[in-house]
């Protein structure tokens, strides 16, 4: 069955910088919110936009139809769909799960696995887009699981994000998802030094940027990110200790693949070096301030 905003309650788990915009997309449509956050205060516009409140996973988990996950680390993830207190042990048959976190292919497997045996269906559905993509609900979503389940959620999504594709079985959404922050990782790289080299040379990196963005240069970081880093904005549109984290989960799936990835290696140790500065609560073109360090 289609879920669509007539015959569906969703609940919605992780109501941070992204979380926030993505749930409030769902209210807009239509869809009855049953939400959950660790910090209540993080969801108080929703819950004054006509959204319910609750304590817990558990209790949000048998009155919804449809449960999205969208919290911070693998082990959130698992403590609010595999824990005690989390969803799966306490939603109806016939729920769908669907994890938007960036996290482990290896967990998201698991996680379906667990949810079958209770009649659950489940998808991994991370995300890419960053907070203005889900300010504007045009967030590229690549999900893993069963066809029969992403159909039915497909409605769902779509309120959410433009770009929405089905990657395969369980856990494909989440390989999709590395190979996006692995490209990511070091464009920001490039993105910094070109910006660096640019100061040094003398020119102005704001009419520079005029030049190079529009050509085969070309990347969201570059249009998006580099006014940010120009302007001394480092405002979290996706924090840096998330991205470590994201790096981290990619390092260890390519070691288990036996896979080398120098880039992406580079870029961890840059951004670990960024966060020993204090800068892990501040957003990825924060990694500018390691480059700046040279001038």
């Amino acid at each position: 069955m289609e879920r669509t905003a007539q015959n569906t309650v969703v609940g919605f788990i992780g109501t941070g910088v992204m979380g926030k915009s993505m749930a409030g997309h769902l209210m807009n449509k239509g869809y009855k919110l049953h939400v959950y956050s660790r910090t209540k205060e993080k969801a108080e516009s929703l819950v004054a936009q006509g959204a319910e409140w609750h304590q817990t996973p558990s209790s949000l988990a048998p009155l919804c139809d449809v449960i999205i996950t969208m919290v911070g680390y693998p082990h959130d993830v698992e403590e609010v769909s595999l824990g005690e207190q989390g969803v799966i042990p306490h939603a109806k048959p016939g729920t769908i799960v669907i994890d938007m976190t960036t996290s482990s292919p290896s967990l998201a497997k698991r996680i379906e696995a667990e949810a079958l045996k209770r009649g659950i269906l489940a998808l991994d559905a991370p995300v890419s887009g960053g907070d203005v993509g889900a300010r504007e609900a045009r967030l590229s979503i690549m999900v893993g699981g069963s066809k029969e389940a992403f159909d039915q959620a497909l409605p769902v999504l779509e309120a959410m994000g433009t770009q929405i594709v089905h990657q395969g079985p369980a856990g494909s959404g989440q390989f999709t998802k590395m190979c996006n922050q692995i490209a990511i990782a070091s464009n920001m790289m490039g993105v910094c030094e070109a910006l660096i080299y640019a100061q040094k040379a003398g020119l102005d990196p704001s009419t520079v940027l005029k030049s190079i963005q529009s050509g085969a240069a070309g990347s969201f970081s570059l249009s998006n990110l580099a006014p940010r880093m120009l302007n001394g904005d480092y405002a979290p549109g996706f924090y840096v200790k998330h991205f470590i984290k994201d790096m981290q989960i990619a390092l260890d799936s390519a070691k288990e693949m036996k896979l080398e990835l120098p880039g992406l290696a580079q870029a961890r140790a840059l951004y670990e070096q960024l966060a020993q500065m204090g800068e892990e609560d501040s957003g990825t073109q924060a990694l500018f301030k390691v480059y700046q360090q040279q001038l």
